[in-house]
């Protein structure tokens, strides 16, 4: 093995400032992503953004176990030999706690045990998941110092710990030092590396190291490949992620499981769900098993285009192949029913997945919950909510949100402002949405004076309105009789910049109308026009209705012709859907 020297004048320039967290992100939000499982710490892998719902059981009395043995170690008379501390310190940090691990290293340095290779890599470790790069060169020093020589793994946890600081070009520089004073990296080694680039959006760079190693003796390996098909099925470059499919094909590194569920994942980002079949048809050929993963991007691709059934027949090849449904999964088709629409099919399914012992969390009671609001089945939704509470569930501002919005929309003003109390109570904060849904239910049901309170209330929590905010109060004053104050913040808007959609303008334009201004109302429809902001048919609707109702058949005529002109009004079908509102204007103007 090769000599290794360093100037540790070059590793105190490591920057000490910046820390990383490990972070897996919990949900799908408005898309499902995959997650690749039970990776080794610190080795590469291609990365996908992570979605658990459940946390690991609490470890701590085994901790405390743990540390009791080490502190009778110390106390023995005989010291125990150093790969017994070793041992303890190596189950410590496979529970993941760090500070622990560098603790008791010091307990150690304190009592005169010398560490030995093993120990002190456990420590460069450590101090690489807590981010404290400084310190893990500092060992490295120390290692050096006594005569050891670092080995690969040593080396490749120093490289990953600053990839993971996002201080790849420091990681690549590391890895020329080494490598030009004659060390040897492995497959492990370009794996972090092209990691590094590919997190970074660095992929052409990757691709560019890959082509690099394949001139040095260590060959690339499906990692490395799978690793960049990530990175460029992320930067949705689908059909280049295809063709490295097909080199590794060609050069006889096969595929895995985990290399198809990415490119799957690709295909359905880019919406060739074809093509993603295709993929997953070709692995069953090969005997590559997909994995929960696979069945989790397919399924919510299917249930994001509306295509529920063909959800649950691939839930049932699914099952049917041994691939036992998550929450993830039950979660998927419930929310694929709810967008259509479907939500006592969503009960089921939920009912389902209870039944078959996949106990639901927050997110799953989210979705139920979200979908009867929105079928004004409130009652049943906020019996979810107790059923969460009876189970020692919190439920989050999403779930308080959702059925602030239901009770809004039926008017139940008594029950949202004790909803409200209760969410701030279990230490829920109202975000902008809860705020724009309890604006919107006070001002329907002529709650001005509260709604402005409210208004003035989220500014001060640090909550800046948007156009929901400001589209709903503006709307809530022009129907209350309050015109000048709506026309006084429409105002704001303009002069503060805001872009002003046609929503905003229609509710303004419906303000002016209900006063009987028309001509105010026809030049703020010019004026949106002029902006680039296209009246749409409820724009027109509302101005000719109002000017029917005054007997102003001739300016009435004039825009339905303007509107059918646009195309908001096809006269030749008359029988095609329109709203209730353009039905009846078009009966009313014909009636005079």
């Amino acid at each position: 093995m090769p000599r290794i020297s360093f100037d540790l004048s070059h590793i105190n320039r490591f920057n000490t400032t910046m820390s990383f967290s490990f972070s897996l992100s919990r949900r799908l939000s408005s898309s499902l992503s995959l997650s690749i499982p039970n990776f080794p710490p610190f080795l590469p892998n291609p990365t996908f953004p992570l979605c658990f719902h459940s946390q690991p059981p609490s470890i701590d009395n085994v901790v405390d176990d743990v540390v009791s043995q080490f502190d009778d170690m110390l106390l023995l008379r005989h010291i125990p030999p150093i790969i017994e501390f070793g041992k303890i310190l190596g189950s410590l940090v496979k529970m993941k706690h760090y500070p622990t691990v560098i603790s008791l290293s010091k307990q150690m340095e304190a009592k005169g045990i010398v560490p030995d290779l093993v120990t002190l890599s456990i420590l460069i470790n450590c101090f690489c998941h807590l981010g404290q790069m400084a310190f893990s060169f500092s060992v490295l020093g120390k290692i050096l110092k006594l005569g050891y020589q670092p080995n690969t793994i040593i080396l490749n946890t120093l490289m990953k710990g600053l990839c993971l600081k996002g201080e790849v070009k420091k990681s690549l520089h590391f890895h020329d030092k080494v490598v030009a004073q004659g060390f040897q990296m492995d497959q492990v080694s370009y794996g972090i590396l092209l990691n590094g680039l590919c997190k970074i959006g660095e992929t052409r760079c990757a691709i560019k190291l890959l082509r690099t190693i394949e001139d040095r003796s260590t060959r690339p390996d499906v990692v490395m490949y799978s690793t960049i098909i990530d990175g460029l099925c992320k930067d949705k470059l689908v059909d280049e992620a295809y063709d490295l499919y097909s080199e590794m094909n060609a050069r006889g590194i096969f595929p895995d499981v985990i290399t198809y569920t990415t490119l799957i994942c690709g295909f359905c980002l880019a919406g060739q769900l074809m093509e993603a079949f295709g993929l997953l048809n070709e692995m069953i050929l090969k005997n590559i098993n997909p994995n929960i993963y696979t069945y989790n991007t397919l399924i919510d691709t299917l249930c994001k285009e509306g295509k529920v059934k063909e959800s649950k027949n691939l839930l049932a090849v699914m099952t049917k192949k041994g691939v036992k449904p998550d929450v993830v999964i039950y979660s998927i088709l419930m929310d694929g029913y709810c967008l259509v629409g479907e939500v006592q099919k969503a009960k089921q399914i939920f009912l389902v997945m209870v039944q078959t012992g996949v106990n639901p969390d927050v997110y799953s009671y989210n979705i139920i919950i979200n979908g009867l609001c929105k079928g004004k089945r409130v009652d049943e939704a906020m019996n979810l909510l107790r059923e969460m509470l009876h189970k020692n569930m919190i439920p989050d501002t999403v779930t308080y949100s959702s059925l602030i919005d239901g009770l809004c929309k039926l008017g139940r003003i008594t029950t949202i402002l004790d909803l409200t109390k209760e969410m701030h109570h279990r230490g829920q904060p109202a975000n902008l949405v809860t705020y724009n849904s309890l604006l919107d239910g006070l001002c329907k049901n002529q709650n001005l004076d509260k709604a402005i309170a409210l208004f003035m209330k989220m500014k001060e929590r640090g909550i800046q309105p948007n156009k929901y905010t400001y589209t709903a109060l503006i709307d809530g004053l022009c129907k209350g009789g309050r015109l000048k104050k709506g026309q006084a913040l429409f105002q704001h808007l303009l002069v503060k910049g805001y872009c002003i959609d046609v929503w905003t303008y229609t509710v303004m334009i419906s303000g002016l109308c209900k006063e009987g201004m028309f001509d105010e109302a026809l030049a703020m429809k010019s004026k949106m026009e002029d902006n680039g902001c296209i009246p749409n048919a409820v724009t027109f609707e509302i101005i000719i209705r109002s000017l029917l109702e005054k007997d102003e058949n001739d300016k009435a005529e004039k825009l339905l012709h303007e509107m059918i002109a646009k195309g908001l009004l096809p006269f030749r079908n008359f029988h095609s859907e329109r709203s209730s509102v353009t039905n009846k204007v078009i009966v009313n103007f014909h009636s005079e």
